[in-house]
């Protein structure tokens, strides 16, 4: 004798069943706030690149002699922070770059060390997020 299931309990029973992906329209509201920071991202590059190189100035500030030793010294930090902030810029586009290939191949929320899905908290937080807080955790 087999038993044969209803439509309500076939549809319990996926609803019991844990989510292993998120939907095509979750991932499409993903890729747009993605897209949203990647684009804030570059421009925020461009213009760390800007100071690095000088780019946006006209003036003879690396040509012209100066005896103004502190305000050289100043200079200089604050060049090399730009080029470090810069550097972190870059690796942040390549993340949510990255996050974007994921969308594609359906594979974006998922922690690549438990296979769970990552809240949608921490996705919207931390949009190029492959870790979930629990994987994190465990890592420190």
């Amino acid at each position: 004798m087999t038993t044969k299931k209803s439509k309500t309990d076939e549809k319990v029973t996926e609803e019991v069943r844990e989510k292993v992906r998120y939907s095509d329209q979750e991932l499409q509201e993903f890729k747009t706030l993605i897209n949203e920071k990647l684009a804030q991202a570059r421009a925020d590059y461009e213009e760390l690149k800007a100071i690095v190189t000088h780019s946006l100035s006209n003036d003879t500030e690396d040509t012209s002699p100066t005896f103004k030793v502190l305000e050289e010294g100043a200079s200089a930090l604050s060049k090399e922070e730009a080029g470090q902030l810069a550097l972190r810029q870059h690796k942040f586009i390549q993340s949510l770059e990255m996050a974007l290939i994921r969308i594609e191949n359906k594979t974006y929320g998922i922690c690549r060390e438990t296979g769970k899905l990552i809240p949608k908290e921490r996705l919207r937080l931390v949009p190029h997020a492959t870790l979930s807080v629990e994987a994190k955790n465990n890592r420190e």
